[in-house]
C-alpha cells in the first residue's frame, strides 16, 4: 500500500516539484497552498504524513501543527523551514512535528528523512512497520536531557550547566540524529573536535569510524593525497597505495577542523565528492563510492570567507545544512569552578596524585581570567599545576603560569577599552603623577592585551608590537620584578 502525504506550501513551484518527486518514488500526494485549505483536507481525508512548510500566508506552521494534531494525535508531520536554527527546531517538535527539513531541500535528504520518520510509526494504515533501532528521540529537548544524553557517550567533556552550555547541547542532541552537514564555529580550544565526536557517538554512524583531518597543518600537495588517497608511483614518494580519509570514514562520520584552508583546487574536488558521493585516489582511475557524514570546523566565519573570495560558496551552502556556534568559555562562567573540578579530577587520575582541591584565590583567578584559549588553556593550566604542587596539598597561585597570575579582569580590561585612556584624563590636585610610571603601566597594559589577543604566542605578539622576541621578554621579566 502506497503511504498518503499531504504537502502544505504556499511556494507553487516547491510544491510542484516536491509532489511529482515523491509520487516518482512511490507515493501518493496531495497538495494545500494555504494552511486553512491544508486542515480542511486532513479532517475530510486521511493522510500518513504531513509536510507543511513553517511560514505560510495565512498562518504559521506551527499553528497548522497544533491543529492537526489536535484532530489526529499519530498523523507524522514534518516541518520544511528555511531558518535553521535551534528554537524553530525545538518549538515545531514540542508542539508534535516529528521531524524538520531545511530549505533548499535536497530530494535525498526529504527521502531520508520521510523514510525514518515512517519508521518510527509503529502502525501505519493498519500495517506494522519497523522502528529505527535506538533512535535519538526529540520529544525532550530541554537542556538536561540533551546535557545526560551527552554525558553518556562523551567522557572528554564535561556538561556544563550555563544557559550557553544548555542551548549547546541541544542544538547537538536535535542535529546528531539527521544526516545533515555540520559547521562548527568557535574560538580556539572550545572543543570542537570533541563536540564533533559526540555528534558521530549519538547518531545511527556511531559503529563506524569517526576520522579526524586538520586542514591546516597540510601543504596544498598533500591535501588531496590525505583526503582522497594515491595509488603507487603517483608522485615522487608515493612508494605504495594509500587510503584516504574518505575511504577510511566510509559508513562513519569525516571531520575537517581549518576547512578554511584548503585550496581552491581541493576545494573544487571535494565538492564533487559531496555532490556525487565517489571518488578517485591522487593517480587512480578506479572511482571509489562512498557514504560518509561531513562535519567542518572554523574560527573564521565561512560566509564572510567566500564573499570574500577565500571560499567556494557553493561548497559552503553543501557544508551548511546546520551550523553550531560553540561558545566561548568566558560566556559561560557558571561552568568555570565545575570545570576546574573536572580537570583536577582527570589529571590526578592521570598523574596517580592525590590534590585537596584549590585555594580560594586560585578560584577567583579562573573566575577573573579571560580564557584565551579557552578549555584547552584551562586543561593545561590545571595539569600543569597538578604537577607543580606536593601530594596531599591544594593548589595555589604559586603553580599557575605568569600570565594568568599577572592578567587584568577580564571585566577591567573591557570597560577600559571602551573609555578613554588614564594619560587623557584629568587628575585632581592631591594626586601626583609620574609619567614614567605611567607610561610603564601603559605598555604593560598594551603587551598583556596583544598577548591575549594571540593565546600568549610570544613570537606573534612581538610581531604585532614591531619589537624582537627578546625585547619582549624582557619586558616581560622586568614587569615580573
Amino acid at each position: 500500500m502506497r503511504n498518503s502525504i499531504l504537502i502544505i506550501d504556499d511556494d507553487m513551484d516547491l510544491c510542484t516539484v516536491l509532489s511529482r518527486f515523491l509520487t516518482k518514488n512511490g507515493y501518493d500526494t496531495e497538495i494545500a497552498h494555504t494552511g486553512y485549505k491544508g486542515i480542511a483536507m486532513f479532517t475530510e481525508k486521511k493522510f500518513d504524513v504531513v509536510i507543511c512548510d513553517y511560514r505560510l500566508g495565512d498562518m504559521e506552521g506551527k499553528d497548522v501543527v497544533s491543529a492537526l494534531k489536535k484532530h489526529n494525535q499519530e498523523v507524522i508531520v514534518l516541518v520544511i523551514t528555511g531558518y535553521s536554527d535551534i528554537k524553530t527546531a525545538v518549538e515545531v517538535i514540542k508542539l508534535g512535528a516529528l521531524d524538520y527539513i531545511t530549505k533548499p531541500l535536497i530530494p535525498d535528504e526529504v527521502l531520508n528523512v520521510l523514510k525514518k520518520a515512517l519508521q518510527r510509526s509503529e502502525e501505519t494504515n493498519g500495517t506494522v512497520l519497523k522502528k529505527l533501532p535506538t533512535a535519538p528521540s526529540f520529544s525532550s529537548l530541554n537542556g538536561k536531557s540533551s546535557a545526560s544524553r551527552i554525558a553518556n557517550v562523551s567522557s572528554e567533556y564535561f556538561i556544563g550547566q550555563s544557559p550557553a552550555a544548555e542551548a549547546l547541547y541541544a542544538q547537538v542532541d536535535i542535529v546528531a540524529a539527521t544526516n545533515y552537514s555540520i559547521i562548527l564555529y568557535g574560538e580556539s580550544g572550545t572543543g570542537k573536535e570533541v563536540i564533533a565526536k559526540t555528534i558521530h557517538e549519538l547518531s545511527d554512524r556511531r559503529n563506524k569510524p569517526f576520522v579526524a583531518m586538520d586542514c591546516g597543518t597540510l601543504s596544498k600537495e598533500l591535501s588531496g593525497s590525505e583526503l582522497f588517497g594515491h595509488v603507487k608511483g603517483a608522485f615522487t614518494g608515493a612508494l605504495q597505495d594509500k587510503e584516504g580519509h574518505f575511504e577510511l570514514a566510509d559508513g562513519g562520520t569525516l571531520f575537517l577542523d581549518e576547512v578554511g584552508n584548503l585550496s581552491s583546487e581541493v576545494q573544487a574536488t571535494l565538492l564533487r565528492v559531496i555532490q556525487e558521493r565517489k571518488f578517485k585516489k591522487v593517480g587512480g582511475n578506479k572511482e571509489i563510492q562512498v557514504d560518509v557524514r561531513i562535519i567542518v570546523a572554523s574560527n573564521e566565519n565561512l560566509q564572510d570567507a567566500y564573499r570574500k573570495g577565500k571560499f567556494r560558496e557553493d561548497l559552503y551552502h553543501r557544508f551548511n545544512e546546520f551550523s553550531i556556534s560553540l561558545p566561548p568559555l568566558r560566556s559561560r562562567k557558571e561552568d568555570i569552578l565545575l570545570f576546574a573540578d573536572f580537570f583536577l579530577k582527570k589529571t590526578t587520575i592521570e598523574l596517580n596524585k592525590e590534590i585537596q582541591g584549590f585555594e580560594d584565590d586560585v578560584l577567583q583567578t579562573f573566575l577573573q581570567y579571560s580564557w584565551p584559549g579557552n578549555l584547552r588553556e584551562f586543561r593545561n593550566v590545571v595539569r600543569r599545576a597538578v604537577l607543580l604542587t606536593e601530594p596531599g596539598k591544594k593548589i595555589t597561585s604559586a603553580s599557575l603560569p605568569w600570565e594568568i597570575t599577572n592578567s587584568r579582569p577580564f571585566s577591567e580590561l573591557n570597560e577600559e577599552k571602551n573609555s578613554a585612556s588614564p594619560l587623557h584624563q584629568k587628575s585632581s590636585a592631591k594626586e601626583e603623577v609620574n609619567l614614567k610610571e605611567a607610561a610603564t603601566k601603559a605598555e604593560f597594559e598594551t603587551i598583556m592585551s596583544v598577548l591575549q589577543q594571540v593565546n600568549f604566542n610570544k613570537k606573534k605578539a612581538a610581531e604585532l608590537l614591531k619589537i624582537d622576541r627578546k625585547t619582549l621578554y624582557n619586558k616581560i621579566k622586568n614587569y615580573q620584578t
